[in-house]
């Protein structure tokens, strides 16, 4: 790691996370024409946004940043495989790591690893079909589309927040903060699929105002002062307080407010990654990933 790198890690000890993302919340929000409009500028420049594939192309066209941050794209921009046993990429994005959990463990970077039970901020139950099993990690730079969709037909069992820190998820800090996602704010969304069961973890980050999903809104607020420290739950069922929602391969499910990171796992002997596909690996919403199995009965 570069000193430049071995900086910008310490100084996230150092900052504070919550007030930082408060304020930058406040300004991806604004509707002034000049902040929102000149800001908006900046970030395509800054980071060279493909705007040919967005549905809106024209900064002036957007009522704040955030609108701007989670635009639709171009119909037809992206393909979803539609073969029934591909497994498909949920954004657009790089993988940072991906491989199988060894006793529980999830690889987060070269010489570091965390448990599936951190991640699940301490629910065994629902960490344990995932011992022995699949993961990838995605990280979504700030150039990518940012919205977030299913890589399989699914239907929801259950959602956990998980209040955290919000340190940066990018490859330099990954390698350097231990069990860094297991550290961060995330939103756990667990499915039932024809291969069993089957997790997507949105991993806020720093600066990251909001994750959403599309059946709950607002979940992760990146404000530890709304959210406090509790880790809350909620189970949906077929009938009663909390229908459970479902999804086809493609569908929307989420959506991040500045960039960050998703978590793939499944259980053991459920798909095949392609073997393509290795840390590094540019993704493409939509492309396949992975080749699955039928749950076995």
């Amino acid at each position: 790691m570069g000193k430049r790198d071995d900086f910008f890690v310490r100084s996230q000890y150092l900052v504070p996370q919550g007030s930082l993302s408060r304020v930058a919340g406040k300004i991806a929000a604004s509707t002034d024409p000049r902040l929102k409009n000149a800001f908006i500028k900046w970030f395509v420049k800054k980071y060279q946004v493909d705007m040919t594939e967005a549905a809106e192309s024209e900064p002036e066209a957007f009522a704040s940043f955030n609108e701007f941050f989670t635009r639709a794209l171009k119909p037809g921009a992206r393909t979803i495989d539609p073969a029934e046993d591909a497994l498909v990429s949920p954004v657009d994005g790089a993988v940072s790591q991906l491989g199988t959990l060894l006793a529980g463990r999830i690889l987060q970077a070269k010489g570091r690893t965390y448990s599936a039970l951190e991640l699940f901020g301490g629910d065994s139950l629902a960490a344990r079909p995932f011992h022995g099993g699949e993961f990838a990690t995605i990280y979504l730079a700030p150039k990518d589309y940012h919205r977030i969709h299913m890589p399989c037909d699914a239907r929801l069992t259950s959602m956990i927040h998980v209040p955290g820190r919000l340190f940066s998820v990018n490859p330099a800090t990954a390698a350097a903060v231990p069990s860094l996602f297991a550290r961060n704010e995330r939103v756990i969304c667990v499915f039932d699929t024809e291969f069993g069961p089957f997790a997507m973890v949105l991993v806020g980050a720093m600066i990251v105002a909001s994750i959403a999903t599309t059946w709950a809104g607002l979940v992760g607020s990146g404000d530890q002062k709304r959210t406090g420290a509790t880790i809350t739950r909620i189970d949906y069922e077929a009938d009663g307080e909390h229908p459970a929602p479902t999804f086809r391969k493609g569908d929307e499910m989420g959506r991040f407010h500045l960039g960050s990171t998703v978590i793939l796992l499944a259980p053991p002997e459920s798909f095949k990654w392609s073997e393509a596909l290795h840390a590094g690996s540019r993704l493409r919403l939509g492309e396949r990933i992975a080749t699955l199995k039928a749950k076995k009965s």
